[in-house]
């Protein structure tokens, strides 16, 4: 296997771990706390340097669904870590305990690109 794909794989699916830990811890102790900021910066780290990865293997960019939704997510992803963060600073009680909401949304709408990446490398 070519390394610069298996390194975007490992990349990609630790994205989808430390994000789901991230989102999914935060919802059942229903707050935001500064460990789960910490996964929330890590799978966006993950997941931004594996489709970096993944693009450059393909060499092209084409509209599709999953390249729209891959950009989107990104995007989602880094306005929610830094609006965690900007919470996190505040100290915004009200913030803090309906965080949760933003971090599920966020969450659902990366996985449709991760979703469709591995029916597309099927």
């Amino acid at each position: 296997m070519d390394p610069t794909l298996l390194t975007s794989i490992i990349l990609m699916v630790s994205a989808l771990l430390c994000y789901s830990v991230g989102v999914w811890s935060e919802k059942f102790a229903g707050q935001l706390k500064a460990w789960h900021l910490i996964f929330f910066w890590i799978g966006f780290a993950a997941d931004t340097s594996g489709t970096t990865l993944m693009s450059r293997i393909s060499g092209t960019f084409a509209l599709s669904v999953h390249s729209i939704t891959g950009v989107t997510a990104i995007l989602l992803m880094f306005a929610h870590a830094t609006w965690a963060t900007v919470v996190l600073v505040r100290r915004d009680q009200r913030a803090i305990v309906g965080f949760h909401r933003l971090s599920v949304f966020v969450w659902i709408v990366w996985m449709i690109p991760f979703l469709t990446g591995l029916v597309l490398a099927m």
